[in-house]
């Protein structure tokens, strides 16, 4: 493959959808509105995710955020955050399609409280539910390849593994899991969910071959979140073009990066 930086614009295909950026960005716990608004225009992203307890009610505050995030222009990816069980998740997608026109769902089923780590039983369940039921679900999964062969024979068209737990920022921790994810699902668009902290975390699951990261905590939380966001925006470009170029293996011992040929020699210096 002969990568060029025109590559970077081949679109990623998710259910039919063509999008130019691969980087998805989650709208919660920014300082301000405007502040979240800056930051999706910044990062160059074309799907937010968006939480139905956010609309909850048709508040006045639910209001002005669906204005601003429809503003932007992006696509709105519904989630289920928050939700326990099966039933919940699926109860949650089923009213966020009416609020938000969409059969899009970012699937969440929360089974442990300190990790935030999903409940992978209760996630299969909801997304066999939610697939026969028309809808196009992004589930956010652990990184084990057995529960991702469950969701795919449940109808999900993409995986989304976490690199670590929720809002933590730690990168990845489990480097040979992602990698083996990827090998066995070549075919499969692969997000990286959760735990990244930093844009140098981003560049590294992008140089692995994963097809888009998805983040908030990082951004929202930085301390000049708009510069964070499009600092995320070049890092999973530079990500995906360092993958289409197929970065040097690494060596054990030094090779000279200068050839010797032509090199002078029998000159005192």
């Amino acid at each position: 493959m002969n990568a060029h930086p025109q590559d970077l614009a081949d679109p990623l295909t998710l259910y039919g959808a063509a999008l130019r950026s691969r980087l998805l960005l989650g709208t919660a716990r920014y300082p301000s509105p405007a502040i979240l608004g800056e930051s999706i225009r910044a990062s160059g992203c074309e799907i937010a995710t968006v939480s139905l307890r956010r609309e909850a009610g048709g508040s006045r505050a639910g209001e002005s955020f669906w204005s601003l995030v429809r503003e932007t222009s992006v696509r709105v990816l519904p989630n289920t955050a928050g939700c326990r069980t099966a039933k919940e998740a699926i109860a949650t997608a089923q009213m966020a399609r009416e609020v938000f026109d969409t059969d899009w769902i970012k699937l969440e089923v929360i089974g442990e409280e300190d990790t935030l780590q999903p409940d992978v039983f209760g996630l299969v369940e909801a997304a066999k539910a939610l697939c026969s039921d028309g809808f196009k679900v992004f589930p956010y999964t652990t990184d084990d390849l057995v529960v991702a062969e469950r969701l795919l024979d449940a109808g999900c068209k993409l995986l989304m593994p976490w690199a670590a737990p929720i809002g933590s920022g730690r990168g990845v921790n489990n480097a040979f899991a992602l990698r083996a994810l990827r090998a066995h699902f070549p075919e499969v668009p692969l997000i990286v969910d959760a735990g990244l902290g930093a844009p140098s975390h981003a560049v590294a699951v992008m140089e692995m071959g994963y097809d888009a990261v998805l983040l908030n905590t990082a951004v929202s939380r930085a301390g000049a979140p708009v510069a964070m966001a499009r600092a995320f925006g070049l890092a999973v470009e530079a990500g995906r073009l360092a993958f289409l170029a197929r970065p040097m293996s690494p060596r054990d011992m030094a090779e000279p990066s200068t050839p010797l040929i032509g090199r002078p020699f029998g000159v005192d210096f």
